[in-house]
């Protein structure tokens, strides 16, 4: 009992000094941050983080700036460039997407809600409307090329981060429009063919699409200065050595775009390119990331002390005796088979299931059906793959359901106070948990069940077939790690180093899914640590998978985007 109040208060301890320094480090200098809503077309609410310097008074407006996040990402992603947009004097708003984080409507709706987010942002009476600066990464681009579309005078400045102007969703660019471009694009982008047309990122420089937007035959040089600032026709190019979803955390990214706005912008607070503190805020949701998992393991041991709960303890009966051939059989399927079945089954869902009424969110439909489709297969072969003995105690289902329900709960209670007093979630880089907005929870009621049985299946098979008899709780973690996250670990290893070896990416027929796995490492590695730890004190493989069922439900379906109202 004693070492799980101290793992419970490790895990507070952990959330408030990881949510007070990334507050600290985003309220830097005096900049306020702000949950805004603000109305957008056809009657939608949109939301954004609005991070005000003190210096932005309408006795002396600043330069705003529009900051927009990728596809299935959301405001929280663009904090980097938010809180040093802030710092050089630049009021930001920090916007979701329409269908993401917490703005109503679809996914691709309404231009994006860029011109929304545009028009609200020169409504503020401490913004300079001649000084407006429109920043957007992946999606976020097109989204800001759609406000300028709408508002060809709204703004002085764009940086395009890892995006591009024309087809699928943009206007196509010229040597004048859009006004005063900086186009960032990583040398391992993953999605060079789709935004440039080359099938590799450092290719960009010959792209004669790019090559039409800086008014050029030539092949472009980054760092180099094309056109006019004063005539609205400037252009450069930045080739930071990162991967698309690496800009978000590369000070050279983040550093290209405040270097243009400096340039382009007239106003603020002067300061060098590569003085950047945003990374601070970063390490520091995502030490309190760590500590929701150690709060909730320590809440769970705490909640097995209740009467009506307490009947759940048991001890653990590995069922199998050593590790032989069979035993490393199986741990090699259960590595494998969720990544050889990962692209087939999100292909598949891409082709064959559309977002509907009921199934409103494309990604988690992926998911839902990867995970579907892997229970079934481990069902199957389990047929085949007898163990010794069940290896599990006899299942109870209520304390069970009670017991993972009251775990999350206590996690996302977490999460909300730190949301209330600082105004921050908890992630990293792109790993993040949100919480819920009312319609995300009511979307979540739907996948919870098929997620959950996945889980249930998932973790009975490890338990049954890979626990040794007198593994120590060490080994016992990392089996369970291997065996979850291992595949994943093995397919990243491999993909991305032929990507940086040779500058084509293995699995370029589906680059977004190709950027999904990486989520899937943590969160599969976190998911392992749980069933571990949860078996240990209850001999049964339920409470845990239930945990995860619902962990994972939370964290897929309100970090990513819903594409049918």
């Amino acid at each position: 009992m004693r070492g799980s109040w101290v793992l419970a208060a490790a895990g507070c301890l952990l959330i408030l000094a990881g949510s007070w320094l990334a507050s600290a480090v985003q309220t830097a200098g005096g900049v306020t941050v702000r949950d805004v809503r603000f109305p957008g077309a056809d009657g939608v609410t949109m939301s954004g983080l609005l991070y005000t310097p003190p210096n932005a008074t309408p006795a002396t407006p600043a330069p705003g700036v529009l900051a927009v996040h990728g596809y299935i990402n959301s405001r929280e992603t663009q904090s980097g460039f938010a809180i040093e947009f802030a710092r050089r004097g630049y009021v930001v708003l920090a916007m979701d997407q329409t269908g993401h984080g917490y703005s109503g409507g679809a996914a691709f709706s309404n231009g994006f809600g860029g011109p929304d987010g545009l028009k609200y942002l020169r409504s503020l009476p401490n913004v300079d409307r001649d000084n407006i600066g429109l920043e957007g990464h992946s999606m976020g681009g097109w989204t800001v090329l759609a406000a300028a579309a709408a508002m060809p005078d709204g703004y002085r400045s764009m940086v395009l981060e890892g995006s591009s102007t024309g087809a699928p969703f943009a206007a196509e660019g010229t040597p004048a429009w859009p006004r005063n471009l900086q186009l960032v694009f990583s040398r391992y982008d993953e999605f060079s063919k789709l935004m440039w047309g080359v099938d590799k990122a450092r290719d960009v420089t010959v792209s004669p699409k790019a090559q039409a937007l800086f008014g050029t035959t030539a092949p472009l040089e980054p760092g180099r200065l094309y056109g006019d600032i004063a005539a609205g026709t400037a252009r450069r190019l930045a080739t930071p050595v990162t991967t698309h979803p690496g800009d978000h955390i590369s000070p050279a990214a983040i550093g290209a775009s405040l270097d243009w706005f400096g340039q382009t912008l007239k106003g603020g607070t002067p300061r060098p390119a590569g003085d950047q503190i945003w990374m601070w805020k970063e390490l520091a949701t995502g030490v309190a990331l760590i500590g929701l998992v150690l709060l909730l393991l320590g809440s769970f041991e705490l909640l097995l002390a209740l009467p009506f709960l307490a009947r759940l303890r048991g001890a653990p009966q590995p069922a199998v005796e050593r590790r032989g051939g069979g035993w490393w059989a199986a741990l090699g399927v259960n590595a494998l088979l969720p990544v050889l079945t990962y692209f087939p089954a999100f292909i598949a869902v891409t082709l064959w299931l559309q977002p509907g009424p009921l199934l409103r969110q494309g990604i988690t439909n992926q998911v839902v059906v990867w995970a579907l489709v892997n229970a079934a297969l481990t069902l199957l072969l389990g047929l085949v793959w007898k163990a010794r003995r069940d290896g599990a105690a006899s299942q109870r289902w209520a304390p069970s359901v009670v017991i993972a329900l009251a775990t999350v709960a206590i996690g996302y209670l977490a999460l909300l106070a730190a949301d209330l007093v600082f105004k921050v979630d908890f992630r990293f880089w792109v790993v993040a948990l949100k919480l819920f907005s009312p319609d995300q929870f009511r979307i979540a009621l739907i996948y919870v069940l098929p997620l959950t049985a996945f889980f249930l299946v998932a973790l009975k098979a490890l338990h049954t077939r890979l626990a040794v008899q007198g593994d120590s709780a060490a080994m016992q973690y990392l089996t369970a790690i291997v065996a979850m996250a291992g595949g994943f670990l093995l397919l990243l290893i491999v993909d991305y180093g032929l990507f940086f070896l040779t500058g084509g990416l293995p699995t370029a027929f589906d680059p977004l899914s190709t950027v999904v796995a990486i989520q899937f490492l943590p969160l599969m590695a976190m998911v392992a640590v749980i069933a571990v730890f949860t078996w240990r004190r209850t001999g049964a493989y339920a409470p845990g998978a239930m945990i995860c069922g619902l962990l994972v439900t939370w964290y897929v379906v309100a970090g990513t985007a819903t594409q049918v109202v």
